[in-house]
């Protein structure tokens, strides 16, 4: 990634080890991010609002309050709920995984980690929007249901709806492949950066959100049985 983007990029470590906060915040600063570390979880929001970091690296297991609650009252903040968020935790059973990203978290890294791993996850995210960010494409429309690139905004018959981060990325790579089917494991890969052999029911479970959110429109997204999901121009 250019140093320069790198040099713009704000990250906030929150986890309640000193330990593991020093070594991430080390290697962080030493690529070029700016970087602000938190020890007590309990100050999260009020930190996270002043410093506006464009990533959060989020430990799970804390005292008083976990990183599922935090992830869940960031993603209810109309202020913060776009903030990629990768958790950190010494639990990396499937359930675990899943619980995690259905909450809302981009990424999962399991402790103890290889920071070079660390670094290249929180790489891949800022690489993916800096990417994501450039479509040829700004509006994308299927029937009753337009999606906003540069404004990352989607709205139905005119209303604005509101995604997380995850879900609009997840809509957008299905309306930009209108027509062909993506097989949940490609949609890991591409939306969540996972590889195939990772539990696919997450996929499932943000088509079921994206549906309910989509309303009368949902029925766009269809499952192709045993292969995964395509969009459909239902008023075509």
């Amino acid at each position: 990634m250019d140093k320069d983007i790198q040099q713009s990029r704000k990250v906030l470590v929150v986890d309640d080890e000193e330990d593991v906060t020093d070594l991430l915040d080390y290697n962080l600063r030493a690529l070029g991010y700016e970087v602000k570390v938190i020890n007590d979880p309990l100050l999260i929001m009020g930190v996270a609002r002043n410093f506006q970091p464009d990533l959060i690296l989020l430990d799970i297991m804390m005292p008083e309050i976990t990183g599922l609650q935090i992830c869940r009252m960031l993603r209810s903040d109309n202020t913060m709920k776009q903030i990629p968020v990768i958790f950190l935790t010494a639990r990396g059973e499937a359930e675990d995984r899943i619980k995690g990203l259905e909450t809302g978290a981009d990424d999962y890294i399991c402790k103890p980690f290889d920071i070079r791993e660390v670094l290249l996850r929180v790489q891949t995210i800022f690489k993916r929007n800096v990417l994501g960010g450039g479509d040829a494409q700004k509006i994308l429309k299927v029937g009753d249901v337009e999606i906003d690139i540069e404004k990352y905004r989607l709205s139905v018959n005119g209303k604005y709806i509101e995604l997380t981060a995850t879900e609009f990325r997840l809509l957008r790579l299905l309306i930009s492949r209108k027509g062909r089917v993506q097989s949940r494991e490609n949609l890991l890969v591409n939306v969540w950066n996972y590889e195939s052999d990772i539990e696919t029911r997450t996929v499932d479970t943000h088509i079921r959100r994206l549906r309910e959110k989509l309303g009368k429109s949902g029925d766009i997204i269809e499952t192709v049985r045993g292969v995964g999901y395509r969009i459909v121009d239902t008023l075509s």
